[in-house]
């Protein structure tokens, strides 16, 4: 019995015979042969079926099998850089083949160009393309490079509630339904909150799990579904944060770049810019970088971008503005102390500051602007309650919050980082909907 492979490791098997199981992304024949070019969840390979070497209704067969058809295919592995595929470089000269199943010839998600529309309504079956593929293997790695990076480091993993009677981030975009008896509840925008109580028991925590915001947005950076992670640490302030943060990012870029180089390379991924993300970063302050896009602003001749870049103190940056910023550094940069206005409601005030926060984002290069949101948190307890009156928000929805700063408050941070904005950068695709297996947007709720 030949052995049971997974394409990825088909280097390991030159000159031996392997079974390969999968499904047939592509088939073309030049007489006598026929080039099969099969996934099989783990890579793609291509299977070359000589006339000679089948019986002759099998390889009629194979002239003729249609795209995304089930096989069992068995040969010998061969050396060869001409062969496509991922990782490519090896074929398999076939000696047996099993259909288990013939496709129907109306495969929508045929090998030719479609609309994106009509990709997202198929996209159970465009996850199988090749692109979509690596994209989402690499989405795996950065979910289980996060997961190790927190467990070495000393975080516990918490679960916090998806069904949360109140607002974290802003009212205006919350999902509401109707709780029992209970009135109102809201499909969670964060963990952060619950994160806070739980640094009192654990010392450093996170949460990993879905976020929902009903925000209006149909840019290439939002979903109202996507997952975040949500770090909290005790005994820690604003420095200290960017520290964890940059160790952190760097940690999952390595290990991307180190278990799916592959893929990226499929994608036709500039993997020497992600090579330089290393600690430390640069950083610099919301009122430095007001002045930097001020300077391009006046640098630049183009009308346009400049109507684009156009902002005073006190506003929020939005994606011209961080790209803006970006394309001046080779590495992430951090922008810490953002107006106290534009940011939410338990963001520890700037010392003599009071319209400043201790607030970071970590913006990405290349464009790809915010990946993560973070600061240090309030931890005075009239101070917390006069920015609930500010915010207009319930007191007693918060009660058990205030709590935390009656009974043992400490200085504390956290941060959020966007998972498909992160595999966004890695991969460096233009929006964020593919880096989700099932994005869910303003108007697209199916698949």
């Amino acid at each position: 019995m030949a052995t049971i492979i997974r394409v990825e490791d088909i280097a390991q098997y030159v000159d031996q015979e392997v079974t390969v199981r999968g499904w047939v992304y592509n088939r073309t024949d030049k007489g006598k042969l026929v080039f099969l070019l099969v996934r099989d969840g783990y890579g793609f390979v291509q299977c070359v079926a000589f006339k000679g070497d089948l019986d002759p209704a099998l390889f009629d067969r194979l002239l003729r099998i249609p795209q995304e058809s089930s096989v069992i295919i068995t040969g010998k592995v061969r050396a060869d850089q001409r062969a496509p595929g991922i990782p490519g470089g090896y074929e398999v000269g076939v000696q047996q083949v099993e259909i288990v199943q013939e496709a129907e010839v109306d495969y929508p998600m045929a090998l030719k160009e479609h609309g994106v529309d009509f990709a997202l309504d198929n996209r159970h079956l465009w996850l199988r393309m090749p692109s979509q593929w690596a994209i989402l293997r690499v989405r795996a790695t950065v979910i289980s490079a996060i997961r190790d990076w927190f467990d070495q480091h000393g975080f516990i993993n918490m679960d916090t509630p998806i069904l949360t009677p109140a607002a974290c981030e802003g009212t205006t975009t919350l999902f509401e339904t109707e709780y029992f008896d209970e009135g109102k509840a809201y499909l969670a925008q964060s963990g952060q909150l619950y994160n806070e109580a739980n640094i009192f028991a654990f010392g450093r925590v996170y949460c990993f799990g879905p976020t929902f915001r009903a925000e209006k947005s149909k840019t290439r950076r939002h979903l109202t579904e996507f997952w975040m992670v949500e770090p909290e640490m005790a005994f820690t302030d604003l420095d200290q944060l960017m520290e964890v943060e940059e160790q952190f990012i760097s940690y999952i870029v390595q290990r991307v770049l180190k278990e799916r180089g592959p893929e990226l390379k499929s994608l036709g991924r500039d993997t020497s810019r992600l090579e330089k993300i290393t600690p430390p970063f640069p950083r610099i302050s919301y009122d430095d970088a007001l002045q930097m896009i001020d300077q391009i602003c006046a640098e630049t001749t183009d009308m346009e971008t400049k109507n684009l870049l156009k902002i005073e103190w006190g506003m929020d940056f939005g994606a011209p503005h961080e790209a803006a910023l970006t394309n001046r550094f080779d590495k992430p940069v951090f922008v810490y102390g953002y107006p106290t206005q534009v940011k939410a409601f338990y963001m520890e005030p700037w010392p003599g500051r009071p319209e400043v926060c201790k607030s970071v984002d970590l913006l990405a290069p290349e464009g790809y602007g915010e990946i993560i949101g973070g600061s240090e948190r309030m931890s005075d307890y009239d101070m917390l309650v006069q920015r609930l009156e500010q915010h207009k928000l319930p007191k007693d929805a918060f009660k058990w919050y205030l709590d935390l700063r009656r009974y043992g408050s400490v200085p504390h941070s956290g941060f959020g980082l966007g998972v498909e904005r992160t595999v966004a950068w890695l991969c460096g695709i233009e929006h964020i909907r593919e880096a989700i297996p099932y994005p869910r947007m303003i108007k697209r709720v199916y698949p």
